[in-house]
């Protein structure tokens, strides 16, 4: 069976947003056809576009898996759904849990519903902070290196979360 390693971003806003990505990591890890090979630490972040809401925590983690890029994709829906998110016409607004497939290998794609690498990842101080704690020399497809293109987002305002839980874990 062949295998790939893929990038999942997650976050949230909404609850208990730290105790909310924390579970997502858990279940992404019970998921099968997927492990949980390293997860970042978690980033508070400014939220993007509609700025009247809480700040997000977000996280990375780098997943090996056994499925399809598009069955990855209904994976991480199908955890959104359980945690009780619900999607609205409108994007960019408060969410309880919101999962990403940034990168699945070097693949590069764009079908409805599935866009590889995720759209502007290359822009976002969210993804790229904890990207590049866990994979700095990571290029993304089309875009460069990890490293190079956070440099990018210093303007954007992220921090790292410490707390005595550490990181996200698996």
């Amino acid at each position: 069976m062949t295998s790939a390693v893929a990038y999942v971003g997650l976050g949230s806003n909404l609850g208990d947003p730290v105790q909310e990505v924390r579970s997502a990591v858990v279940e992404l890890g019970r998921a099968p056809g997927i492990r949980v090979e390293r997860c970042s630490s978690l980033y508070r972040t400014a939220p993007i576009g509609d700025t009247a809401q809480p700040d997000f925590i977000n996280a990375v983690c780098r997943v090996q898996t056994t499925l399809g890029p598009r069955a990855v994709l209904d994976v991480l829906l199908g955890i959104e759904v359980d945690r009780g998110r619900r999607r609205d016409a409108v994007g960019g607004g408060p969410r309880i849990l919101d999962l990403d497939l940034l990168l699945y290998g070097d693949v590069v794609m764009d079908s409805p519903g599935l866009v590889l690498p995720h759209p502007r990842l290359h822009e976002r101080a969210f993804v790229l902070y904890p990207l590049a704690e866990i994979a700095p020399s990571l290029n993304v497809p089309g875009h460069g290196a990890v490293q190079a293109l956070s440099r990018r987002c210093a303007a954007q305002r992220i921090e790292r979360v410490v707390d005595d839980a550490g990181p996200a874990r698996a």
